[in-house]
């Protein structure tokens, strides 16, 4: 199924974290808080400014998200759960290929 999100909001798929921990403890299912971070799969066509133009989005499909812990609403499509939010409860967008600032010398 096809689905393309209206306006502001994006279409998420949570990104499972690891079911151990580093001591190799493994944390049950019910003891667990949801990720925090996700995978863009679609966007709507911008938002809507006062004066009727439409402003795009920052993200982008394919995007890595952080999000805050109760942002959107969970739904369920074709056996898979995401995530719809608007853009404005993304934090920030994960790069993986940023590396940390090293010393001056």
């Amino acid at each position: 199924m096809n689905i393309r999100p209206l306006y502001d909001r994006i279409l998420v798929k949570r990104i499972e974290e690891q079911e151990t921990t580093r001591n190799g403890i493994i944390i049950p299912d019910s003891a667990k808080e949801k990720p925090q971070q996700g995978e863009v799969i679609a966007i709507g066509r911008g938002k809507r400014l006062e004066d009727g133009t439409l402003a795009a989005l920052d993200v982008k499909v394919g995007d890595r998200i952080l999000f805050a812990k109760y942002s959107g609403s969970d739904t369920k499509l074709d056996g898979s759960e995401y995530l719809v939010m608007r853009e404005d409860d993304v934090l920030g967008v994960l790069d993986p290929a940023a590396k940390p600032a090293g010393k001056a010398s």
